[in-house]
């Protein structure tokens, strides 16, 4: 059905409780928090909210590093934002689909901006891909998330998740990488003959290889970020 009267409208878009606890996905795009307390959530993510809540922002990048690297990285996708209080907080980030896990003191690495929120009982920590930072212009640091706890990420249409296994390395475009398990550490490699292929910038040249046993999650599409500078 595609015209409403507006009360059919209403009835057929209205928010719901559906029980299902602190986070709950209203529509696949659109995360609700029903916070009584605190919600760590990707800066500029909230589209409403109602009850009493206060926002601190604060930059991911500030959480763990030295200052060194404050001025070099900029963006949205760098920073994280403290929601305290009580009340019903809705979440969404460019209209990506939305994937909750329920960690059981478990750890999983999500790319930095890709991450949308988490419990306060996470803990998480800033990694930073150091190899790669002058060589690519998108997914420059990832967030390892570990403990018992919510947390929601995004993609860009529907996410795939590929095996990891001994002897069966996946080599994984990074602007195409999400998230990946938590006891995998990827290695960058360049492809001459790809970077030569595509005959414009380095970007398509870099590939991370994961080796090991675990998953990796990537997305349909490249997710490239226009280069950092410092300033």
């Amino acid at each position: 059905m595609s015209r409403y009267s507006i009360n059919e409208f209403v009835k057929q878009t209205e928010q719901e409780d559906k029980g299902e606890g602190f986070f709950e996905l209203e529509t696949p795009r659109m995360l609700e928090v029903n916070l009584n307390g605190q919600v760590w959530a990707k800066a500029g993510s909230m589209v409403a909210y109602h009850g009493a809540i206060k926002f601190v922002r604060e930059g991911i990048l500030e959480h763990g590093l030295g200052t060194a690297f404050k001025k070099a990285f900029t963006g949205e996708g760098t920073s994280l934002m403290k929601a305290n209080g009580q009340g019903k907080l809705y979440l969404a980030d460019e209209g990506k689909k939305i994937i909750i896990l329920n960690l059981q003191n478990e750890a999983i690495y999500v790319n930095g901006n890709d991450l949308l929120a988490f419990e306060p009982s996470i803990k998480w920590q800033i990694k930073l891909m150091r190899k790669v930072a002058g060589m690519m212009a998108g997914g420059l640091f990832n967030v390892r998330c570990e403990g018992t706890g919510m947390i929601a990420f995004t993609t860009h249409y529907e996410p795939l998740t590929l095996r990891v296994t001994p002897g069966q390395p996946v080599i994984t475009d990074p602007n195409a990488t999400v998230a990946w398990s938590g006891n995998l550490q990827p290695e960058f490699q360049t492809d001459i003959s790809l970077k030569t292929f595509f005959g414009r910038g380095s970007g398509e040249s870099i590939q991370m290889k994961f080796e090991g046993e675990g998953f990796v999650v990537v997305q349909p599409y490249e997710e490239v970020k226009m280069k950092a500078t410092q300033g």
